[in-house]
C-alpha cells in the first residue's frame, strides 16, 4: 500500500535538515520522510571538504558590495546577507539551548574574517568599503590597515617576504566564523530521526506526480537492488542540490520553465602542516579574477573539521557535466527543454569572460595553482599543499523578461502556485542563510499555518520579524547573546 505522509524532503543536505527541523518544532505531529540517494547525509555540497565553511555574513566577501562605476558604494546587499546570517546564528543558539545540537565547537568556531587586496585601485576600493561598513551596526568592530606590521599581527602568512613598495590593504572582523555544515546537518538529522522522522538513505527519488486530491505521488527506489516504492505527500521539498532542477522539471510545475543550471566544479589546495596552520587563523578573501563567478573568489581559509585545524586555498574552477559530485555525465544535456534552450544559449553568448576564465583554470597544473596561492602567501611551497576536489555548484540560468537569458548567482526558491512543492536552486551563500531561506519558504508554502507559527518562530529566533541593522542596541545584544551561546566570542 502507498504510504501517506505530510512532508517529503528530497536530499540529505543542510537545507532539508533545516526545513525538517523547523517543521518538526512547529508541527511535531506531522509525519516527515527524508530521502537521500547516497549512503549518508551531507555528502555533497554540505560536506565540509566540499565547501569553504565560511559563515557568510558579508564581512569579507567583496562580491556582496561591488563597485558600480562612479556611484557611491551601497551596503544594502551586504547588510541583507549579514541580517540573514544572524537569523541562522539565533536558530542554532536556540537549538543548542534545547539540546538539539551538540557542543557548539563541533560545528562552529570563531575565525576572523579578513579581506586582503593589492594595487592602488583595489586599496582605494577597500578603504571606501570600510568607511561605509564601519557605520553599519552589524559591522561594528571592523578594522582597516595598510600597515604591514599591523596586518602581520592579523595574518603573518600574508606578509612574510612581501615585496616592498607594493600597495596593499586589509580589513578584519574578529567576530567571523568557520562552520562545519556537514556536522551541523548530521546533528539535525540525528535529532529528527530520534524524534520520529524517517530518514531513508540509499533511496533515490525517481519521479514526482501531482494527484487529483492535491497530494504528490513520490516514486523512489532503493539504490541497492533498485527495489521500487512510492509515498504520497501533502508537501514536497526538493533540496537535492543540482538535481533539484531535474526533479522540478519532472514534476511538471510551470514555474520551473525557463530555468537551467550551469555546473562548475572546484578544487582547493589543502595543508595540515602544523607549522603553517599555526601561523594563520582567519578566512582571507580577495578580489575575483576577471570573468570569475563570485563563488570563485580566492581565499585562504582556516578550517576546523572534527576538531582538527587545516588551511585551504582556492577555489580553482573545474568542469564536469555532472550536477552533483556523484551525479550523471548526462546531467547538462538532460536538462535541455524547448523553454530553457534559448535562455541558456543567451547566457553562453553574454558571458565570454566566464568561458575564458574556466579554460584558464583548467590549464593550471599544481605549480600554477600554488603560484596563485603565493599572491596571498609568498612563502608557499609546492610540496606542502595537496589538491582536493570540492563539490559541484549549479549556477542558475533563467529567462529574464528584459535581458533574455541571465546567469544568476546566489540561491533561489522555486515553488508551485499552490505551495504544495518547492525546490532550491543555486549556490553561495546557501548554507549560511539556510534558516531565512526556509523561513521564506514556510511563509510562501504554508500561508494558512504561518500566522499560528509566528510565536514559536519568535521563541526560536528572538528577533524574528525585526531588522537588527536599524537598531544598534538590538544588534549588539543579539550578536553578543549568540556569540556567548555558540562559544564564538572574538
Amino acid at each position: 500500500m502507498t504510504e501517506n505522509v505530510d512532508v517529503v524532503l528530497i536530499g540529505g543536505g543542510i537545507m532539508s535538515a533545516t526545513l525538517g527541523t523547523l517543521l518538526h518544532e512547529l508541527q511535531p505531529e506531522w509525519k516527515i520522510v527524508a530521502f537521500e540517494r547516497l549512503s549518508d547525509v551531507a555528502q555533497e555540497s554540505s560536506n565540509p571538504w566540499n565547501n569553504a565553511g565560511t559563515g557568510h555574513a558579508a564581512l569579507c566577501e567583496l562580491n556582496y558590495m561591488p563597485q558600480q562605476g562612479d556611484a557611491p558604494l551601497d551596503p544594502a546587499k551586504a547588510v541583507s546577507i549579514n541580517e540573514q546570517f544572524q537569523q541562522s546564528r539565533q536558530f542554532w543558539s536556540s537549538l543548542v539551548d534545547r539540546g538539539v545540537l551538540d557542543a557548539p565547537s563541533t560545528f562552529i568556531n570563531a575565525t576572523p574574517h579578513m579581506t586582503f587586496v593589492r594595487g592602488e585601485k583595489d586599496v582605494a576600493y577597500l578603504k571606501a568599503r570600510y568607511e561605509v561598513l564601519k557605520e553599519q551596526p552589524l559591522f561594528a568592530g571592523i578594522e582597516y590597515s595598510e600597515d604591514s606590521r599591523v596586518i602581520n599581527t592579523w595574518a603573518p602568512l600574508l606578509m612574510q617576504q612581501r615585496r616592498k613598495g607594493e600597495p596593499f590593504a586589509a580589513t578584519r572582523v574578529p567576530a567571523g566564523t568557520d562552520v562545519d555544515f556537514g556536522a551541523l546537518a548530521h546533528q539535525l538529522f540525528d535529532h529528527l530521526t530520534e524524534s520520529g522522522v524517517t530518514l531513508r538513505t540509499n533511496h533515490e527519488v525517481r519521479s514526482l506526480k501531482k494527484q487529483k486530491d492535491g497530494t504528490w505521488l513520490v516514486k523512489y527506489r532503493n539504490s541497492i537492488g533498485h527495489t521500487p516504492n512510492e509515498v504520497k505527500a501533502r508537501f514536497v521539498f526538493v533540496g537535492a542540490g543540482g538535481w533539484a532542477l531535474k526533479l522540478l522539471q519532472n514534476s511538471g510545475i510551470p514555474e520551473i520553465k525557463g530555468y537551467g543550471v550551469f555546473p562548475i566544479g572546484g578544487q582547493f589546495l589543502k595543508t595540515t602542516n602544523p607549522k603553517i596552520v599555526a601561523q594563520h587563523k582567519a578566512k582571507v578573501y580577495s578580489q575575483a579574477s576577471v570573468g570569475a563567478p563570485p563563488m570563485s573568489v580566492p581565499h585562504l581559509d582556516t578550517r576546523v573539521v572534527d576538531g582538527e585545524s587545516s588551511l585551504m586555498f582556492g577555489p580553482f574552477a573545474t568542469f564536469s557535466p555532472k550536477f552533483l559530485k556523484n551525479g550523471s555525465m548526462l546531467d547538462i544535456v538532460s536538462q535541455v527543454r524547448a523553454h530553457n534552450l534559448l535562455p541558456m544559449l543567451q547566457v553562453a553568448v553574454k558571458n565570454p569572460d566566464l568561458i575564458t576564465y574556466l579554460v584558464g583554470e583548467l590549464l593550471k597544473n599544481h605549480t600554477k595553482k600554488v603560484d596563485s596561492l603565493r599572491t596571498f602567501m609568498p612563502t608557499a611551497k609546492d610540496e606542502d599543499w595537496t589538491l582536493i576536489d570540492a563539490g559541484q555548484r549549479a549556477q542558475v540560468m533563467k529567462k529574464d523578461p528584459e535581458k533574455g537569458g541571465i546567469l544568476q548567482f546566489g540561491t533561489e526558491v522555486v515553488s508551485s502556485a499552490d505551495g504544495s512543492i518547492a525546490g532550491l536552486l543555486g549556490a553561495s551563500p546557501g548554507a549560511s542563510t539556510a534558516v531565512p531561506i526556509m523561513l521564506g519558504l514556510l511563509k510562501t508554502c504554508f500561508p494558512s499555518e504561518y500566522p499560528a507559527w509566528e510565536p514559536e518562530l519568535r521563541a526560536l529566533i528572538p528577533t524574528f520579524g525585526q531588522k537588527l541593522n536599524t537598531d544598534a542596541a538590538l544588534a549588539e545584544e543579539s550578536t553578543e547573546a549568540t556569540a556567548a551561546t555558540l562559544g564564538i566570542n572574538a
